[in-house]
């Protein structure tokens, strides 16, 4: 597992453990080499943005108890695969992110000025 800094250069805060969230369902945005997706910025769930993700083909707000997954709604933190986020804030529906709680490696795939610019707090 890459070192668990968030893209402050700070440790990286936990995202969430209601709806448990993170490649390693550990809370965190943490990312390792078989996390392909790169599940690492730590996101609010919007109603617009789930919408969109949806609309993408990645539903993640239909319940899958099979998996566990209880499907997200506004207000819950997830961690978003870089790429989509990078998508969404493309398409203007970008969520808020908690930029403590979002993995360095973020910064492979969206700039920190983007970051910042969705910066929850």
């Amino acid at each position: 597992m890459d070192p668990s800094l968030n893209v402050l250069g700070g440790p990286l805060e936990p995202c969430s453990t209601a709806p448990l969230t993170g490649f390693f369902r550990n809370g965190c945005c943490d990312t390792g080499p078989h996390d392909f997706g790169l599940h690492t910025v730590c996101a609010l769930m919007t109603a617009e943005f789930l919408a969109l993700s949806k609309y993408l083909g990645n539903d993640l707000s239909t319940p899958r108890p099979e998996y566990g997954f209880a499907g997200l709604r506004p207000g819950d933190r997830w961690c978003l695969c870089a790429s989509r986020f990078l998508q969404a804030h493309e398409e203007g529906a970008a969520p808020k992110v908690r930029l403590g709680a979002t993995h360095r490696r973020t910064l492979d795939i969206v700039p920190l000025a983007v970051l910042q610019a969705h910066a929850d707090g």
